[in-house]
């Protein structure tokens, strides 16, 4: 059983280009997201999925600077990307995190990775995110290399080949899949957004990292994070005009995927 931790990063955003190398103190976002995800404890291997893009060297080189794994890929297929990166380091299951979540919680990764790994055999799909009850930005998908090499070969809408996961979350009847929610049995998704897709979300998540590494180091928690905004109200207020959105709002048979 092996699995790897796939990052899918580009600078090119129609909404905040060059997201991930924006600063937060003294770092960039991409370089703050790969220490939280290497300190999960189920992070045996990561590797960045970057385009072929001549745009994209500098994802390129930061990896380098860091050591960390980096592959190249088309820039619009993520499905593609992940299963090349997923045949290329032999892996028998992909965990996808977006670099929109740079502030995404270790526990969460090792939580959704732990309901997979004990019952592998018996599960293709594992995710915390259908239903999302999860504070936004702590997405962590779980795709067996079965079924990521079915949905890579059967998928044709480019909806499914850009987010890689939506082949398989709209086909429960297909594959077996189970969704983790946040322990709390509270339901976080609508009034906390700490994903990174506009302006003021980057505003909320430079603020929540500069205030949260003075004090605490560079991998805070969930629990910090909400802490302080329940202290910081003017900062939940800084992209409170785009809480509730996700790509899956753009799907209309997302309903399907209420996942057990």
């Amino acid at each position: 059983m092996s699995h790897v931790i796939v990052i899918q990063a580009r600078l090119a955003s129609s909404r905040l280009p060059g997201k991930v190398l924006l600063p937060a103190a003294g770092r960039p976002l991409l370089e703050h997201m790969l220490l939280r995800v290497r300190a999960a404890r189920h992070a045996r291997r990561v590797v960045v999925a970057t385009t072929t893009d001549p745009q994209d060297e500098p994802i390129v080189q930061l990896c380098a600077r860091l050591q960390v794994e980096c592959y190249r890929g088309h820039p619009l297929d993520c499905l593609d990307r992940h299963l090349q990166v997923g045949i290329a380091t032999r892996a028998s299951a992909v965990v996808k995190i977006p670099s929109d979540c740079p502030i995404v919680d270790p526990a969460a990764i090792d939580r959704v990775l732990s309901a997979y790994l004990a019952r592998a055999s018996e599960l293709d799909f594992v995710s915390n995110q259908h239903p999302m009850t999860w504070p936004d930005g702590n997405d962590v998908e779980v795709i067996g290399i079965d079924a990521l090499h079915a949905a890579a070969r059967e998928a044709v809408d480019p909806f499914d080949r850009e987010h890689t996961t939506p082949f398989i979350w709209t086909r429960p009847e297909r594959f077996r899949a189970r969704n983790v929610r946040w322990e709390t049995g509270l339901d976080y998704s609508r009034s906390q957004r700490w994903v990174v897709d506009w302006p003021e979300d980057y505003q909320l998540v430079r603020g929540v990292i500069e205030a949260l590494c003075e004090h605490k180091g560079p991998l805070f928690g969930l629990q910090d994070v909400l802490s302080l905004l329940s202290q910081r109200p003017e900062l939940m207020r800084l992209n409170a005009q785009h809480r509730g959105y996700s790509y899956m709002t753009l799907r209309p048979d997302a309903a399907k995927a209420n996942l057990s």
